[in-house]
């Protein structure tokens, strides 16, 4: 096998990177105890020394008047890529505009939508989340949603679900193996829902390979994508832990790549 993808990676402008990395660690608790600048050159000079071919980037839109500086960031980083980023746009849904941001996602061709409803601080399924999800849903792309968290109560697995169920054709992936410190009730809620996708970022420290593996297969190994959650991780680590799952050759390809790409529909 020779191609993998990161299918969740968030990336920063270099002058704010630090800052931002600093930020999202101590979110989480400094969690990680080592991570990466947070900036596109270290994310694909650290991915290529790992044996990663290709990356799903994105940023998250902490407030609304954020959301057109970084979907041009995402835009910019991808077409500077050489063909090594497929780009995420950001909205907020507090926007006063989510029309105008979600073309603006559309006219900048990149290819999915990633939403934070932790840090960005709104319920998963609140009203004004579901009319992002509409458009999101009638245009066909996926959305990347951070799932999960037991310290809050903005993405539980019920949320996630009740999303599910009210948009059946939304793609919907629910990061981090369908619910960040929530596995168990993730796998119990989500896994039977046909539109639900989930990657394997921000989980693999927290199970045991054993574990990790039956909730891969729960959810089906059509349906899981490889993902680091850069710059919280180093990759290296996340790559080894996947030799321990005891996945078939055919297993493996789906998860590190062939999900991702048909997902976002990209070329190879």
């Amino acid at each position: 096998m020779t191609r993998i993808i990161d299918s969740h990676c968030h990336i920063y402008p270099e002058k704010i990177a630090h800052k931002a990395v600093i930020a999202i660690d101590d979110f989480y608790g400094g969690i990680s105890g080592h991570h990466h600048d947070g900036t596109t050159e270290t994310l694909i000079e650290s991915g290529k020394e790992a044996g990663i071919t290709h990356f799903v980037v994105h940023s998250v839109a902490t407030t609304p008047h954020q959301v057109s500086s970084i979907n041009h960031f995402i835009e910019d980083a991808v077409e500077k890529s050489g063909g090594a980023f497929t780009g995420l746009g950001a909205l907020h849904p507090e926007s006063e505009t989510p029309e105008e941001d979600f073309k603006q996602i559309l006219d900048l061709g990149l290819c999915g939508v990633k939403l934070h409803p932790d840090i960005q601080q709104f319920q998963a399924d609140s009203t004004k989340a579901f009319r992002l999800y509409e458009m999101i849903e009638d245009s066909g792309l996926p959305v990347l949603v951070h799932a999960g968290d037991s310290r809050y109560d903005y993405s539980n697995p019920d949320r996630i679900a009740h999303i599910l169920k009210s948009f059946p054709r939304l793609k919907l992936v629910a990061a981090h193996l369908g619910g960040y410190s929530v596995w168990e009730e993730a796998v119990l809620k989500l896994s039977d829902f046909p539109n639900v996708w989930v990657d394997t970022s921000s989980s693999f420290p927290f199970l045991e390979p054993e574990r990790a593996g039956e909730i891969i297969r729960e959810f089906g190994t059509d349906k899981v994508m490889f993902g680091t959650d850069y710059p919280l991780w180093v990759q290296t680590p996340d790559l080894e832990y996947m030799k321990a799952l005891d996945l078939t050759d055919e297993e493996e390809e789906r998860i590190y790549w062939a999900n991702c790409a048909e997902l976002y529909n990209m070329e190879f």
